[in-house]
């Protein structure tokens, strides 16, 4: 099956993003489909999107893309045994040359999940196509903490993937120098736990794979030994 395109995931996002606000919730990017927001080369495979509430669950959300879209978004079985909840897609575009149906995944997540922090809707960023996308500090140490638990997991397919995770971090780092992000400037409305847990995390980055000059010039502090 065809890979979903960078303009198709947006498209997806876009619709999912347009689902949520309507029902008055307030939910940003984050995962791959947010890195290439901010100029990442790396084509997300699918749609990771946060909802900043505390009153509804993942799977109540989920029902809710399925319930106001007109057809495109539906759910299935996990296939993992004893899973009690539900796969989201994103139904895509078919032309007369593809045979089979197209999709995109979509993770819906919420805050305290995999220690996502609650945003502001004032610090949600917005792409140039309206599209909502989490702070860049928040993003990185997300995609840090991504790195971590993959490196560390039991599974095989999961530790391939800290190898992207190195190389959307560096690319990542690069576009903060240039967008001049200090993280001295944009700590202040950050969760401590969060702050501090991303900070320890870094620490880890760093002790791995090097290139501390980089984390410094956006505003990190390390502990000399």
């Amino acid at each position: 099956m065809d890979r979903p395109t960078k303009t198709e995931i947006r498209d997806v996002a876009k619709s999912a993003a347009a689902i949520f606000a309507k029902n008055g919730l307030t939910s940003a990017l984050f995962g791959g489909a947010a890195c290439e927001i901010y100029g990442c080369t790396r084509n997300p495979n699918d749609v990771d999107i946060i909802v900043m509430t505390d009153s509804y669950t993942t799977e109540y959300l989920k029902s809710l893309l399925v319930r106001d879209s007109t057809a495109e978004f539906y759910t299935r079985p996990s296939k993992k045994i004893g899973a009690t909840y539900r796969l989201l897609f994103c139904r895509l575009p078919q032309t007369i040359f593809q045979i089979t149906r197209r999709s995109c995944k979509v993770d819906i997540l919420i805050p305290g999940i995999m220690n996502i922090p609650s945003i502001p809707s004032s610090r949600i960023l917005r792409s140039s196509d309206g599209l909502p996308v989490l702070p860049f500090f928040v993003l990185l140490m997300l995609k840090v903490q991504g790195w971590s638990d993959h490196r560390k997991s039991d599974r095989s397919d999961y530790r391939a993937k800290q190898h992207q995770d190195v190389q959307d971090i560096g690319e990542l780092l690069s576009i903060g120098k240039q967008r001049k992000e200090d993280w001295r400037r944009a700590s202040g409305w950050v969760p401590q736990e969060f702050s501090q847990h991303g900070g320890a995390l870094i620490s880890e980055y760093v002790t791995a794979r090097g290139g501390k000059a980089i984390w410094e010039e956006l505003g990190f502090e390390f502990v000399s030994e």
